[in-house]
């Protein structure tokens, strides 16, 4: 489903429960005035979240994001209000940054696993990631099953795994298909830091992709580590992530596809006037993140080995 697309249908429903609401009243409201009444609704949620149009983002106590010109930025909690409207279950995020017209947007949620070894930098087996993925996806669709939603299948790979050894980012994209939302991409970046990796989720139309894509990578540029916290800084004793580079694509990637249900299908039930519960892609428990993290995980190791610990 269409960032637009979905749009239009919220604003669809949001004039039905007007008219149900007018009919409960015992009135009736043309279809002009519905949709005003549904437009000023939307209205007034967006103008209650605390946007920042300019200057620097706080990405809670871990980093910041430059917001440039044409951009906005949402803390978060404002963050978490605007995608639980956008069709998500509730969730947990450091920040969102977006373009001024919402036509696609950027997520920041920090996980604090540790530092991770990028020891595996030179074995990303591409082919032998998406094979072990696909294997492993009926997990995921079990989960998906016992909650009323349809599966998510892996098509391929909208890029191949790669991993930046300047600025310590790995980034990939995955095809994904549900049977209501059609081919969507989820593309994932890890901003790995000495505490553990922003796990950054771009959400655009599959066919604005290529458009996006290096605007976005130029968006990341902006992001930068507080003191103490990036990857450069690690220090012996540090705590040690349980899994490399290789479990960070083949646990994250199912798990972040299937969280975030922005692209994919979605209900919503209208109880009264523009009081509504939106069921979307649910969140995957942490239970079976660990699970996808078994997968392909290692053993805990006291320290990085000397050739990767930076100075």
């Amino acid at each position: 489903m269409k960032i637009r697309t979905f749009l239009s249908s919220l604003s669809a429903l949001l004039i039905l429960a007007a008219s149900l609401h007018a009919q409960d009243e015992g009135a009736a409201l043309s279809d002009e005035e519905a949709q005003a009444a549904a437009q000023a609704q939307w209205d007034a949620f967006m103008d209650s979240l605390a946007w920042q149009t300019e200057g620097v983002g706080d990405l809670k106590e871990w980093a910041t994001i430059d917001i440039p010109y044409g951009y906005r930025y949402l803390n978060g909690e404002d963050a978490a209000k605007l995608m639980q409207a956008y069709g998500n279950l509730p969730s947990t995020y450091e920040g969102l940054i977006a373009t001024d017209d919402l036509s696609w947007l950027v997520l920041f949620e920090f996980d604090p696993m540790g530092y991770v070894q990028d020891d595996e930098k030179d074995e990303l087996d591409a082919d032998k990631l998406l094979a072990s993925m696909k294997e492993s996806q009926e997990e995921g669709n079990r989960y998906r099953r016992d909650q009323g939603l349809e599966p998510m299948y892996l098509d391929g790979w909208a890029m191949e795994p790669r991993y930046n050894e300047r600025t310590n980012n790995l980034e990939w994209g995955l095809l994904l298909r549900t049977g209501n939302s059609g081919q969507f991409v989820n593309y994932q970046t890890k901003l790995l830091g000495r505490e553990g990796v922003m796990e950054v989720t771009l959400i655009c139309d599959l066919d604005k992709m290529d458009y996006v894509l290096p605007t976005y990578q130029d968006l990341l540029l902006g992001h930068v580590y507080k003191e103490g916290k990036s990857y450069a800084e690690y220090r012996q004793g540090d705590k040690i992530a349980e899994y490399g580079l290789t479990a960070l694509i083949a646990g994250g990637a199912i798990y972040g596809a299937a969280k975030l249900g922005f692209l994919g299908p979605v209900i919503i039930f209208f109880k009264k006037f523009f009081k509504f519960i939106i069921i979307g892609l649910v969140a995957i428990g942490a239970a079976l993140k660990k699970f996808f993290s078994r997968m392909a995980g290692r053993e805990i190791r006291e320290e990085p080995p000397t050739n990767n610990t930076p100075s």
